[in-house]
């Protein structure tokens, strides 16, 4: 997928520092991860991306956006495509904080800018995850794999929950009313 959404991209300028990139990830250790090659760690990255989306109680609607596959790294990505409003913001980042809290990842950030909050953490085996709340609170799940043998790389199994937006330069701004998390939004 090439497409990008503008709002993502203004908030990885504003909060990429915080997170360091892939590079900053401690490698996979000796043992059973150590064999990973590119299209088996983008495959653990979307059981982490299904994981935190599944613990998000009610559910948000999301889709998949942009893969990005580096020299012996993948990024997958996917952006909520349901309205969280800026009332219920607190909310759903607590959600996700705890997720990770409580499934041992290590916190390495937190901004807390009312307006681009974001959380950055990283998996034992050196994955590293982030939330980005972009433009009109749209919300960005990202997961950057370690270094790991170079492979191809096929686009992500798991089937999204909201519209896919295929041939679209850019994934729209959030659209999908909820009666929990859109409380207050326009």
């Amino acid at each position: 997928m090439m497409r990008r959404t503008v709002s993502f991209t203004l908030a990885m300028t504003i909060v990429g520092s915080l997170a360091g990139c892939a590079s900053d990830i401690s490698p996979l250790g000796e043992g059973e991860g150590s064999d990973m090659n590119m299209q088996q760690a983008a495959n653990r990255a979307d059981e982490i991306l299904d994981g935190v989306l599944g613990r998000i109680d009610p559910e948000v609607k999301w889709t998949h956006d942009t893969t990005s596959v580096g020299s012996c790294d993948v990024t997958r990505r996917r952006a909520v495509m349901t309205i969280v409003s800026a009332e219920r913001r607190g909310n759903f980042l607590g959600v996700v904080d705890r997720f990770w809290r409580k499934s041992g990842y290590r916190m390495k950030s937190i901004n807390n800018d009312p307006d681009v909050p974001a959380i950055f953490a990283q998996t034992k085996d050196g994955f590293g995850v982030s939330l980005i709340v972009g433009g009109e609170g749209q919300v960005f799940f990202e997961v950057d794999t370690p270094c790991v043998e170079e492979s191809e790389v096929a686009e992500s199994t798991t089937q999204a929950t909201a519209p896919t937006y295929d041939g679209q330069e850019y994934i729209p701004r959030p659209n999908i009313r909820s009666p929990f998390w859109s409380v207050g939004a326009p």
